[in-house]
């Protein structure tokens, strides 16, 4: 794989940034909207250290495949506060029905 993401530096920067998007987006990002220009802002210096961050794939560090497990365990987190809230809604609802 790091090969190939090697011999196509295009479609690496293109999951590189999106893979880096996502994880701002869930981790990062703060319950007020920002301004535009400050949007705008954000994303071109993630642009920017996206292609940094190319560099060091292109370099043989696994880039891409570290992002890919961030996002795997940020999935896996969700998941898990989806499966508690709906045993905790069962149980309340099954308190309910003893009432």
């Amino acid at each position: 794989m790091q090969i190939w993401l090697a011999a196509h530096p295009l479609i690496a920067y293109v999951i590189i940034f999106v893979l880096l998007t996502y994880v701002y987006n869930r981790v990062f990002r703060v319950n007020q909207k920002l301004s535009l220009l400050k949007e705008v802002m954000l994303y071109v210096l993630m642009a920017l250290g996206s292609g940094i961050l190319l560099i060091f794939q292109h370099d043989k560090l696994p880039i891409i495949q570290c992002l890919l497990v961030a996002v795997g365990l940020m999935l896996l987190v969700r998941v898990r506060y989806f499966l508690e809230a709906r045993q905790k809604r069962r149980a309340a609802a099954e308190a309910a029905k003893r009432q």
